[in-house]
């Protein structure tokens, strides 16, 4: 049956369901003018059923014979015709007779499918599109079979059918994702790149969620007419006797040539590198079958091997990769064909390993290019197995050359994938944990520079929590982060080596947002360093010491203890005063950390803050963190004897009713404020009269459930 015929037969039956409901709607009208026309438009859609059905048969029937005398059994039921109760008794019959046959019909569909579906998985296409196609003769408008023999029809690179599949798809289900998605395929392949955005943009339009999807696939797109405009681009070039583009293809034939010495396919590969200098040299390499030649020649393939047999080898190596580089750099499509060819694929990482430090240097050039773009990224990510890298990158902090910068800073690029974080868990706790607590151990003796960067990416990588978690729970790694902040801060406080303690204590910072048993059994060492560079003159230093003292804190009340006996809560004090914004957001969170395990440090920050006058400037922040944990401490201070009556004639009802009422958009913040006002009132009553004024007493009664005792 011809694809318009199978067309005309599904308007057909779409139309037919349509009237079918619209008569029963009538029927069962409670109007009577409505029921009435139904009736009669129902006996006519009956009449005209009946002569399409004897037209089919006439050929059937015996003209010669005229039934002159037709037995009662033949003359149409008068009654039920004009009984309204017994027509609608036969639609409803005839309807259930329809569910039936459908859902038996849909069941087969479905059947068929699954059987479609699983010749897909195993690679049979064609057969997959024979048994999507038997489901559709059964049942005409189930979307999913359109789609699915859609996408086998795309295996089969039948493009045209797979869009008018999903044409047919849209008609059963207009918002069918699905259909867009593989029409959108479809069309990349038929380059109408237009049409195939349409489609993806379609989908963001139904479906935000799928913002990431679409957002690839019209990158996909891009890179696809991207690379038939650099392909007509550079075959005009060559057609026009530019001497590069020439000179490009000549060598690449010369590169052809089988079992040659190595050193001739040292001073061809030169040649070329020198000969690449822009995107149409870049891609008559590619369209000239330059990676199949280069890479597939088996000479050239013993080159990449980590572990090279002679100098010219050697040479060829170093030969080879800055063609990579040339070949590469800036041309997406060349990126993914290097990194997809198998050979090349498998080497690649093993040159990380080479013996000859000017091969690892090249490769570390070679995969930084591509680390410095999103699209290049992704390729490192999706056809590499990544989970050893970050060992063997951390490991060039102990080389004094170049290696060590771009090592480092392709780890850097590296963890803004998520799934490059994803792959170093694997090998974290076993082999690269060991190694940065080592080289934190040594930092004397390894390259300071690298080592730097190296702690800066230790601490990126903790924005992942499973990484965060290990690190957390490692003994060893805090032990050498501890060592080396002593040998950063001497003991007549002078800051040495500035850089590797400000990012020591900045990836302590990071590592403390997770709670572990290693961080309370370590809290009091961690917390005396930090007490003890409060002093430094380096601004960075005393912020990052000060957030670190607000995380490690509350997992030890002992090292709470201590840090008051030291005369923490002074220094606290002075930065709210003095501090930035950052440090006075630590230093807040400090004083409400203390005064909630420790009545000392309460009675402390009472002395020192006269009628808390510090504390109520800090409710009126507009930082809803510090403004939150000033009411927290304030609420603590609050069960200091004599606190409450020294607030009289201050406006300190007035701003946490305000926050407990709601202007703070955060719940824990109106908690502190509520249990704050609480305790204000139930410590001093002449607080209540001035609640009342405030017309606050429905907050406060609203909070008394947020305030243990009152």
């Amino acid at each position: 049956m011809s694809n318009q015929q199978e067309e005309q037969d599904l308007q057909k039956f779409l139309r037919d369901v349509d009237e079918i409901t619209n008569l029963i709607q009538g029927l069962n009208s409670t109007d009577p003018a409505v029921q009435e026309k139904a009736i009669a438009d129902t006996e006519k859609r009956l009449s005209s059923v009946t002569e399409r059905e004897e037209k089919e048969c006439r050929h059937r029937v015996d003209r010669t014979l005229i039934n002159t005398r037709p037995s009662a059994k033949d003359l149409p039921d008068q009654e039920g015709l004009t009984n309204p109760e017994r027509f609608m008794a036969a639609v409803e019959k005839d309807a259930k007779e329809r569910a039936r046959r459908r859902a038996k019909n849909e069941a087969l569909a479905n059947a068929l499918k699954e059987q479609g579906n699983d010749a897909f998985s195993k690679g049979d296409y064609a057969g997959a599109v024979q048994k999507y196609t038997e489901g559709l003769k059964k049942q005409k408008d189930m979307p999913a079979l359109y789609t699915n023999r859609a996408q086998a029809y795309i295996k089969l690179q039948e493009y045209e059918k797979a869009v008018l599949d999903c044409e047919w798809a849209l008609r059963c289900d207009e918002k069918d994702l699905k259909a867009f998605f593989h029409m959108g395929r479809a069309y990349l392949a038929l380059k109408q790149y237009s049409k195939s955005r349409e489609c993806y943009l379609k989908i963001l339009e139904m479906d935000p969620d799928k913002e990431k999807l679409c957002k690839d696939c019209m990158n996909e797109v891009d890179l696809e007419e991207k690379r038939q405009c650099e392909e007509e681009k550079a075959t005009k070039a060559f057609e026009s006797g530019r001497s590069r583009a020439v000179s490009v293809t000549q060598l690449l034939q010369k590169l052809s040539r089988p079992n040659e010495d190595a050193l001739f396919y040292v001073g061809g590969i030169q040649l070329l590198t020198d000969a690449i200098q822009d995107c149409t040299e870049q891609t008559l390499f590619r369209t000239n079958n330059g990676f199949s030649i280069i890479n597939d020649n088996e000479v050239i393939r013993r080159a990449l091997h980590p572990e090279l047999k002679s100098a010219a080898e050697v040479e060829l190596s170093l030969s080879l990769i800055p063609l990579w580089r040339a070949v590469c750099r800036g041309n997406e499509e060349n990126q993914r064909l290097l990194l997809t060819h198998p050979y090349v694929n498998t080497q690649l990482p093993s040159l990380l390993l080479s013996e000859v430090s000017e091969i690892q240097e090249q490769c570390l050039a070679l995969l930084s290019l591509y680390a410095q773009t999103e699209h290049g990224r992704s390729l490192l990510v999706r056809h590499l197995d990544l989970t050893k890298w970050l060992q063997t990158l951390v490991s060039f902090v102990n080389v004094f050359d170049g290696r060590a910068s771009l090592a480092m800073d392709l780890l850097t690029n590296l963890t803004m994938e998520e799934k490059f974080k994803i792959q170093c868990r694997i090998k974290l706790s076993t082999g690269v944990l060991p190694l940065f607590a080592q080289l934190l151990n040594s930092f004397t003796t390894v390259n300071q520079t690298a080592l730097v960067q190296c702690i800066s990416v230790m601490g990126d990588l903790c924005s992942d929590t499973v990484i965060r978690m290990q690190m957390a729970e490692s003994q060893e790694s805090w032990q050498a982060c501890l060592n080396l902040v002593d040998e950063c801060w001497s003991e007549n406080k002078a800051t040495r080596y500035l850089a590797c303690l400000q990012a020591v204590l900045g990836l302590m910072m990071n590592i403390s947002l997770e709670s572990s048993l290693t961080i309370q059994e370590l809290a009091e060492e961690i917390c005396r360093r930090c007490v003890s560079l409060l002093s430094s003159q380096d601004g960075t230093v005393v912020t990052r010491a000060v957030g670190l003292l607000s995380r490690i804190l509350p997992a030890s009340p002992a090292a709470v203890e201590e840090a008051v006996k030291q005369g923490l809560l002074k220094k606290m004090i002075r930065f709210l005063k003095v501090g930035g914004q950052i440090t006075s957001g630590y230093a807040i969170k400090t004083l409400a950390v203390c005064s909630k395990s420790s009545r000392q440090a309460q009675e402390e920050i009472v002395r020192l803050d006269k009628k808390c006058s510090l504390l109520l400037k800090l409710l009126h922040s507009e930082d809803e963190a510090m403004a939150g944990n000033a009411a927290f401490c304030l609420g603590r201070c609050l069960e200091v004897p004599g606190m409450a009556t020294t607030l009289l004639g201050t406006d300190v009802v007035r701003v946490l009713l305000k926050l407990a009422a709601g202007d703070a958009q955060k719940v824990s913040v109106q908690e502190n404020a509520a249990i704050a006002l609480g305790k204000l009132c139930k410590a001093d009553a002449r607080h209540i009269r001035r609640l009342r004024e405030l017309n606050g007493m429905a907050v406060l009664s609203a909070s008394v459930k947020h305030v243990q005792g009152f």
